[in-house]
């Protein structure tokens, strides 16, 4: 239907905990139509609907040709050493940062007609999957840094031209 424009680090939205998606209502069609369009630009892995202002608990994911929303999902497995990596948000445009993620994650779901789903990978998947839970959950990818490495986010950020 369309490509949504997406908030930005400092919109109330992205700090809220989203409500369950009401499935079966024609709002809930056009928000998962909305998020696969906008996940489809380039350099995008996922997008999550309070990054589109809508605070409900959907998101949407294209990685290594998996393309898709989930809704209603829940991080129902984490494995592996955590470890650090380069992560960055499209909420936070221009900046990526270390920071530590499960190299495995799984996260259960419906799609819009309310069949279950199940989503599990590896490597960018797992870290996708992780990040777009915690956007669910209130929480931007910044909050999980290192103290320093946090300082220095913020100060960037508060430097940024979109700030």
């Amino acid at each position: 239907m369309a490509v949504r424009d997406i908030r930005v680090f400092g919109d109330p939205v992205l700090r809220t905990v989203c409500d369950p998606v009401v499935l079966g209502a024609e709002s809930t069609a056009r928000l998962v139509e909305d998020l696969v369009d906008t996940v489809q630009l380039p350099g995008r892995a996922g997008v999550a609907a309070p990054q589109i202002g809508v605070g409900v608990r959907a998101f949407s994911y294209f990685v290594d040709g998996q393309l898709g929303c989930i809704l209603n999902p829940e991080l129902v497995e984490v494995s592996g050493e955590p470890r650090l990596v380069d992560e960055g948000c499209l909420s936070v445009p221009g900046f990526y940062f270390p920071r530590m993620r499960y190299p495995f994650a799984r996260v259960k779901g419906v799609d819009v007609d309310g069949s279950e789903v199940e989503l599990s990978g590896e490597g960018i998947f797992a870290q996708a999957l992780q990040h777009e839970v915690d956007h669910l959950d209130g929480k931007l990818y910044i909050e999980g840094l290192e103290p320093e490495t946090k300082r220095e986010a913020m100060r960037a950020i508060r430097e940024s031209d979109w700030f």
